[in-house]
């Protein structure tokens, strides 16, 4: 497995290089960028070592001590799509979030524009899997816990990011095993790390799961912008003598 993904690596930088070249050609940029996001999921859910494909049933599982409650995607879609609650878990954890339910379900639907290969630059770099550790702080894999919780959240992200557009719906949707929110009688607290904490007012803004998918997206979009490619002017062609 580790030498597949030491191959997967160098062949998703590459095809993220030749992209970044290509970027000027729609045709060419876009069909370079889905088949380095394909490398990229195959080498993401690799690493996983466990059963996963994207879009689990149980994209929260909320963990508190001995006891486990889950709220599943379909759950979560008709909240999105129609506002109703029909799952008590997630009915407190919009109550625990400092939003009002309206807020939640605007903020997780709201689309942010992306290039993958920004995203893919910043959240495979130093910086990146340094975010993305400290957005996992007590949301992670079911099972593997911390183990996988980079790659898993980063090949969600990633994933949703294949269109140009990313959500936390969406990301939420993309996420490639079960997640669970920890608070475990001190070992994790059950607290999440908002990315913009100027931007959050209280503990439960600024610690709580809901309103850390809220910010998500809009962390991710600010760190992966690309720079802008520099404007290509043709010199002019010399003037023909007059004689």
């Amino acid at each position: 497995m580790c030498s597949k993904s030491l191959t997967d690596q160098r062949l998703l930088a590459i095809f993220l290089l030749t992209a970044s070249f290509l970027n000027d050609i729609p045709y060419l940029s876009s069909v370079f960028t889905r088949l380095a996001a394909g490398i990229l999921a195959g080498a993401s859910l690799a690493a996983l070592a466990a059963p996963a494909e994207a879009g689990t049933s149980r994209p929260v599982r909320w963990n508190t001590g001995g006891a486990v409650w889950t709220t599943t995607s379909s759950e979560f879609k008709t909240f999105f799509e129609t506002g109703e609650v029909t799952d008590r878990a997630l009915d407190a954890g919009i109550n625990n979030s400092g939003w009002t339910a309206e807020e939640i379900q605007e903020g997780m639907t709201k689309s942010y524009s992306v290039d993958i290969i920004g995203v893919s630059r910043f959240l495979n770099s130093d910086d990146g899997v340094k975010f993305l550790k400290d957005q996992t702080a007590s949301y992670f894999p079911y099972w593997r816990m911390k183990k996988t919780a980079v790659v898993a959240l980063r090949s969600a992200i990633i994933a949703d990011s294949i269109d140009g557009e990313i959500s936390s719906a969406s990301i939420m949707a993309a996420l490639p095993v079960d997640f669970r929110l920890a608070d475990t009688c001190g070992t994790y607290t059950g607290a999440q790390n908002v990315c913009a904490p100027d931007k959050c007012e209280g503990d439960a803004q600024c610690t709580s799961l809901l309103s850390w998918y809220v910010f998500l997206p809009a962390c991710v979009q600010a760190n992966s912008q690309l720079p802008e490619a520099p404007v290509r002017t043709v010199a002019p062609a010399p003037a023909r003598p007059l004689w």
